[in-house]
């Protein structure tokens, strides 16, 4: 109870000058909270609503956490009944909603500086300028109720966060990174030029393994030896599978049911899941991402578009402002411009009349 519900509750019988020195508030602060009561009311109610909405996008996904449940909601919605991320997490957290958070424990890993097969062309910069650039791979084991275990090998395009390949079997063979390859050489239709980064693991460093990266033209690329955080992008998305299927299970009950459910997430990762990874287009799953990019890649370029009358009747007009703006001295510069805006609009002047070399 807040000390001004104090007052209120026992204003009728004792003096609210009384009580309000008792609890050591201002009568002003009193009457303040006591005329915004009508508009806390509508917040309460707003908030309720506002956690109903919450509540069904979380029964969709319950691994799904603030920023994620932010994206959906707003997905679509007019700009006055956005939400921002801070009150979704404050009614998750009221309500008791919350997404699935794996309890870590703690390892250490001693890194072996020996056995470089390949050097380090990612420098643990997991970004590209375009699709089809950069990748990252990794097996992971997916544990079964009779002891045994699937293996899981990606192919993740560092772009759009993309499983551009990937492939499951009940063995850790060579064969199994080299069909998780061809399946993204199939996706992309070509990999010449990529670069592949994975860890120093015996598939990787196979002959068979370099011979088909040699034959696709894709480049190899290896972090440091017992070094996870050298492929951190591989090792995070191996962690988010398991926590977001198997939640508090140790292990998939049999071979279908396994090989479904994770067939099942792969699909939404690469369609639905919500990705908050790159600020620019936060929230935006990694096909969005990739046609974003295939749409500017056919764009032309501003050295071949050619400009309409309209167009050069501003560029023109433009000319001529600046013109007259430049011209009318330093002093009416000095009272409408800052200095650091006066440089740049005779920069932009000056090249408003450049001609290109031949």
């Amino acid at each position: 109870m807040s000390r001004f519900q104090f007052v209120a509750d026992n204003s009728a019988t004792f003096e609210v000058k009384r009580l309000c020195e008792l609890v050591e508030i201002e009568r002003s602060s009193y009457y303040a909270w006591l005329k915004a009561a009508p508009a806390r009311e509508q917040r309460t109610q707003a908030d309720a609503e506002l956690a109903e909405r919450i509540r069904a996008v979380h029964a969709e996904d319950k691994t799904c956490g603030a920023p994620r449940i932010t994206a959906e909601l707003n997905d679509g919605a007019k700009p006055g009944e956005r939400v921002n991320h801070k009150r979704v997490a404050r009614v998750m957290r009221l309500e008791g909603i919350r997404g699935y958070v794996k309890k870590r424990r703690v390892r250490t890993t001693i890194p072996e500086p020996s056995g470089h097969q390949h050097p380090d062309l990612l420098k643990r910069d997991f970004t590209a300028d375009a699709p089809n650039r950069r990748y990252v791979g990794d097996i992971t084991y997916l544990p079964l109720a009779d002891g045994t275990n699937l293996y899981l090998a990606t192919v993740i395009d560092c772009y759009s966060r993309r499983l551009a390949g990937w492939a499951i079997a009940d063995h850790m063979r060579t064969e199994l990174v080299e069909d998780a390859l061809k399946a993204a050489g199939a996706t992309r239709g070509s990999l010449k030029g990529a670069i592949f980064h994975s860890d120093h693991g015996s598939v990787y460093c196979s002959k068979d393994y370099a011979k088909l990266c040699t034959r696709l033209g894709v480049t190899q690329s290896m972090g440091a030896v017992g070094s996870s955080a050298d492929n951190a992008l591989a090792e995070s998305f191996n962690a988010t599978m398991k926590r977001e299927v198997l939640q508090d299970a140790a292990c998939w009950i049999d071979e279908p049911t396994c090989r479904r459910q994770v067939f099942k997430w792969l699909v939404r990762y690469n369609t639905r899941r919500r990705h908050t990874w790159w600020s620019k287009i936060r929230g935006q799953g990694p096909r969005a991402i990739a046609d974003r990019a295939r749409w500017r890649a056919r764009q032309p370029t501003a050295s071949c578009r050619r400009p309409s009358r309209h167009a050069a009747a501003m560029s023109s007009w433009s000319r001529s402002q600046s013109f007259q703006t430049l011209s009318v001295g330093p002093s009416t510069m000095h009272r409408n411009l800052s200095p650091c805006s006066a440089r740049v609009l005779i920069c932009r002047f000056n090249r408003s009349f450049e001609r290109p070399t031949r």
